[in-house]
């Protein structure tokens, strides 16, 4: 059951031009572009006349043509000519989906009615260049949406998964404190680690090496947005409540989880970070860590998802590192039931 009052990430503002650009999202066909003006716009991906895709046509003085019959269509959705007569029939007009482009993701609203823009989440480090630099991708996961939550919101894997780049022995070994926030609906799980060994995700980075402190605090705002506080820092020297520790380096990793269809996600990914700011070597360095971190559990996921295909009387046996996925499955058929 997809959770379509909500905001997702549809894309990357990279990803858009006038080139029409098809996605799947929650089981829907949708088209994105941007206009002369640079805006951008999405569109059911299917023109009424005969159901051929409106991503198989071309952008015309802002107006979306189709590529089979030539049936146009204006950034609202509604047709504005047809072939071979002036009457243009009412039904003719496509679904119009609401768009907000912040810092390098686009924002869809999957809903009826109209959407309220102050529940879209915040992310102003995506938005501040001046102060935080920005790496960021997307990949199609062919397992399911609650393989990624479970994923995410269990980080000892790193220890395994990731064992050479982000994974070091103590993030399996320090136990997790799990909080919920009913009213404001988020997961809170943190995890502080003191005097562990840097991994080569920071220490190519930050220049620290040998034993560091090392914390990773995640919200997770179901359905759609995940955001990892990771920061590491010289021993004996914390964070601070207030957040000035200047001391430390920073790094916000946010996720956003964009079901596909029933067995497969959208995970669009941006790592913000406050050292080395417009570095252009670290930028590319932290990139293509970054996205080898993500295909590892990219093909991790697959795995699973196949095996959940071929045993569907499997039983899971969770324990304490799993409080953190359990409070999310909860609070998502909590929103799931509402």
């Amino acid at each position: 059951m997809f959770l379509r009052q909500h905001w997702y990430v549809a894309a990357l503002s990279s990803e858009l031009s006038e080139q029409p650009m098809s996605r799947t999202i929650l089981g829907e066909h949708v088209v994105m572009f941007r206009d002369s003006h640079g805006t951008v716009v999405a569109l059911a991906d299917r023109c009424p006349h005969r159901g051929y895709p409106l991503s198989l046509g071309r952008l015309v003085e802002d107006r979306l043509v189709c590529g089979y019959h030539g049936f146009t269509f204006d950034c609202s959705g509604a047709c504005v000519a047809v072939p071979g007569q002036e009457r243009i029939p009412s039904k003719l007009s496509v679904r119009h989906y609401p768009l907000v482009e912040r810092g390098c993701w686009v924002w869809i609203w999957m809903g009826h009615g109209e959407p309220d823009a102050g529940t879209l989440p915040a992310t102003p480090w995506l938005e501040d260049a001046t102060n935080w630099s920005v790496v960021c991708g997307a990949v199609k996961i062919d397992g399911g949406f609650s393989l990624l939550v479970d994923n995410l919101l269990d980080l000892s894997h790193e220890t395994f998964l990731h064992h050479g780049s982000i994974g070091t022995p103590e993030v399996a070994e320090t136990p997790i404190e799990v909080e919920t926030d009913q009213e404001r609906r988020v997961v809170h799980v943190y995890r502080h680690m003191n005097a562990v060994q840097c991994p080569p995700f920071y220490s190519r980075t930050t220049g620290l090496t040998g034993q560091v402190d090392r914390w990773q605090d995640i919200d997770y705002y179901p359905p759609g947005f995940y955001q990892l506080n990771s920061g590491i820092a010289p021993v004996g020297q914390p964070p601070r409540p207030d957040g000035s520790d200047e001391h430390a380096f920073h790094m916000k990793i946010f996720y956003g989880l964009t079901p596909r269809t029933e067995d497969s996600v959208w995970d669009f990914w941006a790592l913000a970070r406050d050292f080395c700011v417009g570095d252009g070597e670290v930028d590319l360095f932290l990139s293509k860590m970054q996205a080898g971190v993500v295909q590892e559990d990219v093909d991790a996921l697959n795995v699973l998802q196949r095996r959940l295909g071929s045993s569907p009387e499997m039983t899971e046996v969770s324990i304490k590192i799993d409080r953190g996925g359990l409070a999310a499955r909860r609070m998502l058929a909590e929103m799931a039931h509402a």
